[in-house]
């Protein structure tokens, strides 16, 4: 089954060389019972290491069960270990909070043997079927040797090698574990051990003496104990690493890992949640300022949309007839005629509507009140999306016959008619006398005024009974949809030139107002807004994330000794990179969900504390999720790796 040839192994100390062996040759059939013995010092511990597949020789040959060993990747290797070899350690190398049922069992998650052996019935056999459930700590020297040994048979090895199996026991426990060892290897299994004790080289049927790295006697033991045949034939040295797992082998190794992770983040509680801590604060900071974000933009969509949909303004602008700046009122006006000269003219036009407006003092009872008066026609309800709550909107017998009539906003109807229904109240506005026909709807809050705060009255009886003018301030054009606006908004400035006889040398006789680039350019702020705030959270999962990486960095150091042991039993790199990385995955995504839930509560405490308005959405959620997995990820990397390229039987070596 082994065949070394000519193998040597150096081991650099320092500046010094030491030459653990030295040329050694063994070889050994299937089914002996081999003691490899010598004083401390002498390379046997190291020769097994070697035909343990934990360590690789400097030079020489191995075959196993007729296969060269030596050129197998490190991913090779660890299926062999994990198929062929059961390895037993002197300082037994338990995993401290894990039962002695998850130790024995540790192996199965790195190997797909079709059948490997029951932990309770291994357990059940070397004696320990009532403390399965114990953690080392709370067996005894000689128990956590047997809970080894069972660890070594899960996935029934051809061959167990033991390092020094009684080394540590006192003398009962030792004839214990060696008589453990004869009845295993009775039963056909092929046994390797050793030691420096001539008692325990006594009991096995070949003993090869190892003396400064060479082999200096390889005698058989004058009693031998019975064996039975083999049960099964040895597997070959690549069978572990070739064979395919099954989907449900994969989900069980996966849901181990992740009970792992849990189980290694608990034993640190406090070091695992500083950890998670910037994760966390980084992820409620990103949601509570995409939830405040979005509900500004919510409250900003809604805003706009009561301003209209595809407007522009004409207004007179500031004419400038050579160099001279003079006001566009000495230049042109806009009259009532011009809003039928634009509907008729203007290809595009879907409705347009003049305004003029003032200040006044409006009185009702002992009230008064300082407004804004609007004189309009009836569209404008529309073009402006306003709803009337009580009553009635302007009509054109308002403006024909230049009624005293008016529909007043929220804010008026409050501070002048207190919880009175005002319809039908009459209004003095400048002392002049307005009967109430109609409430407008609460439309919120405008960026620089309150827009329920006025009264509409119509255009003809303002100008003509109020403010005593012939002309109107604004005349606002409504497009048929946002592909004609831009045609529409330069062919009513020409039309109005045209009507008004103005010439090329009159530079910006109007002005006319975008509502839609207003209403795009506060969309845009409001985005920015948003995504500002959502880096300054990005900062905090970045900080956090490095928090992560530290962590991870020291864990990997404190748990060496725990990765030899896993990389001993089976494990592959790839194996040990998965597990620190659901490791830090596992903290990211606590630390994420606890922000979600963090930064939720802040909104909504702010949302009552300030009247502010909050939207989080399952996208803003789910994008916090994502984004904190992949800090996890990213950030857990670099340990991981690290974790992963430790030499196993370094790693089981480090203090």
């Amino acid at each position: 089954m082994i065949d070394v040839r000519d193998i040597h192994k150096t081991y650099r100390m320092g500046s010094v060389d030491v030459h653990a062996l030295r040329g050694v040759s063994l070889q050994v059939k299937q089914g002996e019972f081999v003691a490899l013995m010598g004083p401390s010092g002498s390379g046997k511990s190291t020769l097994m290491h070697i035909l343990g597949l934990l360590d690789t020789p400097d030079r020489g040959t191995y075959q196993l069960n007729g296969r060269d060993v030596s050129s197998l990747t490190d991913r090779e290797l660890a299926a062999v270990r994990a198929r062929s070899i059961g390895f037993v350690f002197q300082q037994y190398n338990l995993l401290a909070r894990v039962s002695a049922k998850g130790n024995v069992a540790l192996p199965l998650i790195y190997s797909d043997h079709p059948d490997p052996a029951s932990p309770e019935e291994l357990l059940q056999r070397v004696g320990l079927g009532d403390r399965m459930n114990h953690a080392p700590n709370e067996l005894s020297g000689g128990q956590q040797q047997r809970v080894a040994i069972a660890r070594a048979l899960i996935n029934r090895p051809p061959i167990l090698m033991a390092d020094e199996p009684t080394g540590n026991l006192d003398s009962r426990s030792a004839v214990e574990i060696l008589g453990l060892l004869r009845d295993l290897h009775a039963s056909g299994l092929t046994v390797l051990i050793v030691t420096h004790d001539p008692e325990v080289a006594a009991r096995t049927e070949r003993i090869v003496t190892i003396r400064d790295g060479r082999i200096i006697g390889d005698a058989p033991t004058p009693a031998r104990s019975p064996r039975k045949a083999a049960s099964s034939p040895a597997p070959s040295a690549t069978h572990g690493g070739t064979h395919r797992k099954a989907w449900y082998r994969r989900w069980i190794e996966g849901a181990a890992l992740v009970r792992q992770a849990f189980r290694a983040l608990s034993a640190n509680k406090t070091r695992t949640f500083l950890s998670m801590l910037g994760v966390l604060i980084g992820t409620a900071a990103v949601i509570a300022v995409l939830a405040l974000g979005g509900g500004a933009k919510k409250s900003v969509e809604e805003r706009i949309g009561a301003m209209g949909a595809h407007l522009l303004v004409l207004r007179p602008g500031r004419a400038d007839v050579r160099g001279v700046v003079m006001d566009a009122g000495a230049v042109s006006r806009l009259r009532l005629e011009d809003v039928d000269a634009l509907k008729a003219a203007v290809e595009g036009v879907k409705d347009a509507v003049p305004t003029v407006s003032g200040s006044a003092q409006a009185t009702f009872g002992g009230r008064n009140w300082r407004t804004q008066v609007l004189g309009t026609a009836p569209a404008y309800v529309s073009m402006r999306n306003l709803t009337v709550v009580t009553g009635r909107f302007l009509d054109e017998a308002d403006l024909q016959m230049r009624k005293r009539v008016a529909v007043i906003g929220s804010t008026v109807a409050r501070e002048l008619f207190g919880g009175m229904n005002p319809v039908g109240q009459s209004l003095r506005i400048n002392r002049i006398a307005f009967e109430v026909v109609g409430v407008l709807a609460d439309s919120g809050m405008e960026f620089r005024q309150d827009p329920n705060d006025r009264v509409l009255i119509p255009v003809t009886t303002a100008m003509r009974r109020m403010l005593g003018r012939d002309y109107v301030d604004a005349i606002e054009i409504q497009a048929d949809n946002g592909d004609v606006i831009s045609g529409v908004e330069k062919e009513a400035v020409e039309v109005m030139k045209r009507r008004h006889r103005i010439g090329p040398e009159v530079e910006e006789p109007f002005r006319v107002f975008n509502m839609a680039d207003i209403q795009q350019t506060i969309r845009d702020t409001s985005r920015t807004m948003s995504l500002l705030l959502a880096g300054i959270g990005a900062i905090s999962l970045l900080v956090g994330g490095i928090g992560i990486m530290n962590i991870m960095l020291v864990s990997v150091t404190e748990r060496t000794r725990e990765i030899g042991i896993r990389k001993a039993v089976g494990a592959k790199g790839s194996d040990i990179l998965v597990q620190f990385l659901v490791e830090s995955m596992v903290i990211s995504v606590l630390g994420g969900g606890m922000g979600i839930a963090l930064g939720w509560g802040i909104s909504i405490a702010m949302s009552r504390a300030a009247g502010w308005a909050v939207s989080v959405s399952l996208q803003t959620v789910a994008l916090a999720c994502a984004f904190s997995a992949l800090v996890g990820v990213v950030f857990g990397v670099w340990p991981a790796r690290k974790a992963s390229r430790l030499n196993p039987i370094e790693a089981l070596r480090y203090e």
